[in-house]
Order: C-alpha cells, then structure tokens, then sequence
C-alpha cells in the first residue's frame, strides 16, 4: 500500500508545436497534466510508495493516462473506469520563457463526476500522507465532498494532510475558492500556498502574519512560496515555540515551461520530510526540483530521479 497518497483529475495534454496562436497551430505533441498525479510520479521517482485515486473515462486518453502513470510506479488500484464520463483534456500553447496559454476541455468528466462512493478507506490503512490540492473541490460539489470525505478517512488512520491550495479562479469565484480552501487549511496539518495564494486567502503577503494566521488555524507546518528567489517556512513545535526560516531558489539561466515547477516543489519537500530532513532542507529540496522543473517542456517531465537530484545538489 503507498506511503503518500493523492486525489484528484488528470488530463491529456495537448502542447503546441510551434510558438504561434492555437488558431495557426496544426502539429502538437501528447502528454499528461495533472497536479496531483504529478507529485506522485516525482516522488515515485525518487523511490518513494505513492498511489492516486482518480476516475478516467473507458476511452484512448484514459488508458494513455492510467498507463503512464503507473508506468512510473505510481499505484493506479483506486482509480474507477466511468462507462458514462469521458476524459478531460486540455490545450497549452507554446510560450518560450513564459506561462503559456492553457484552455481546459473537462466539463462533465470523469474525474469532475468522481463520488464518494468511490472512494476505499482501507486504501489508507497504511498511509503516512494524503496529499491534496484547491483543483479537486472546484471541479463538482461532488468532487468536494468526496475530497472532505478522503481528508477525514485519511486523518481517522494517522496521516498528515499536505494542502497545496494551487487556487484556479477559472473553475469557481475568488470568494468560493477563499470559504472552501480556508476549511480544508483547518483540517491540513501542512499548508503550501504561494504568494499570491496567500493574498486571496489571508489578504496579504506578509509573512509574519500568514504564517501566524495558518499556525492558528491548525497548521503544524507553513510554506509560502516565493516563485524563483524561494520560499518562507516555519513550524510549530509541540511546546508552542515557532521555527521559521527562508530558503534562497536556484537560479536558472533559461526558462522553458513554469507549469509543474510547484508540485516540483511539493515533490522536494514531502520526499525529504518523508526521509527525516529538517523542515529547512526539505524547503530546499523543493526549490531545487522546482527550478528542475522549468527547464524543460512539460509538467513532469523534468522532475528528477535520486541519482539525478543529488548530482544537482552537489553542483
């Protein structure tokens, strides 16, 4: 059974080939998106147990995903095959050191018709991290209840819940985006926003006051990410005290595609903290396969193996 655990929708991606607007594009190339399966091939990669739960279509693109992902090691057991629902999809452009355009074509899939029903709680008998992202609940009021349902089954036997809020105003409203991750950060034991993240749901980028604000809320750990030049931590030891520090990012000369460099980062950390590093060097693992990640096209494709990551730290 995986150690770390996911839940949430995967894609087929379609990239274009040439740096042109989709209506002038007429060659792309095929790959896979999704936040939460690509933390959990980034750590299968470093050799960690990892398993996501998920609904595909009975379609092309569905085994083409299925495949791929328990093609890296990735536990693919929970995922349910809908007769009914297709498979998302979606369509980036080509943008050269930039974020690139992205159209979404997921309305009704699948993954968006995922219930709780679905869901196996012995899946997390013996588990040590559910991680979890904002994208999930905002597909379905379904979706939503089932992730609510999978943070409480996944705290009933011991995990500690990771809560990247990865917001997308393009699947709901600011405000319900604020009102529903602010009740999963109450029930997250690690909490990652970014920066503008943090803006939406505390109303400053302060760190002081959003690390105080999450400390309150429940959250045992706090990470603010900071793009390239890094990320803010801290943590709240068990007599009350507070460790906080900052972790300076990896400077990269070029780059590519900045799609999957924060679940690079989520990568970095859990895989460390799994591993028994101080929360200051799981932040700067983070940052390293963070800045990995843009350097190339796709949005795991640069995230690296063992042998790979410590040849990039010893640099």
């Amino acid at each position: 059974m995986p150690e770390v655990i996911t839940i949430g929708e995967s894609m087929v991606m379609f990239i274009a080939k040439q740096g042109e607007s989709l209506e002038l594009v007429s060659d792309f190339s095929r790959h896979l998106a999704g936040a939460e399966s690509n933390v959990a091939i980034g750590l299968a990669r470093l050799g960690h147990q990892t398993g996501w739960i998920s609904a595909i279509g009975n379609d092309p693109f569905g085994t083409y995903i299925c495949n791929t992902i328990s093609g890296e090691g990735v536990d693919t057991s929970a995922v349910t095959v809908s007769l009914v629902h297709s498979t998302g999809m979606l369509v980036k452009e080509r943008n050269d050191g930039g974020d690139p355009q992205v159209y979404y074509y997921r309305k009704d899939s699948a993954a968006a018709n995922f219930t709780l029903e679905m869901l196996q709680e012995r899946y997390f008998e013996n588990g040590k991290i559910l991680h979890i992202t904002g994208i999930f609940p905002a597909l379905s009021p379904s979706t939503k209840d089932a992730l609510f349902t999978a943070i409480k089954m996944a705290k009933k036997h011991g995990l500690m819940i990771s809560f990247d809020p990865n917001i997308r105003l393009k699947l709901w409203t600011a405000q319900e985006a604020k009102e529903t991750l602010l009740e999963i950060a109450e029930m997250s034991d690690l909490i990652l926003p970014g920066l503008h993240e943090a803006e939406l749901l505390v109303g400053t980028t302060n760190w002081e006051q959003v690390s105080k604000f999450f400390h309150e809320k429940g959250n045992q750990f706090v990470i603010m990410k900071n793009g390239a030049d890094g990320a803010y931590y801290s943590i709240r030891e068990r007599d009350g005290s507070i460790l906080e520090g900052y972790e300076k990012g990896f400077k990269v000369e070029t780059v590519v595609d900045t799609v999957g460099a924060g679940d690079g980062f989520a990568v970095g950390l859990l895989s460390a903290m799994r591993e028994g590093l101080s929360l200051g060097e799981a932040v700067r693992r983070g940052n390293a396969i963070g800045s990995m990640a843009v350097m190339v096209r796709g949005d795991y494709d640069g995230y690296p193996t063992r042998e790979q990551l410590e040849a990039y730290l010893a640099k």
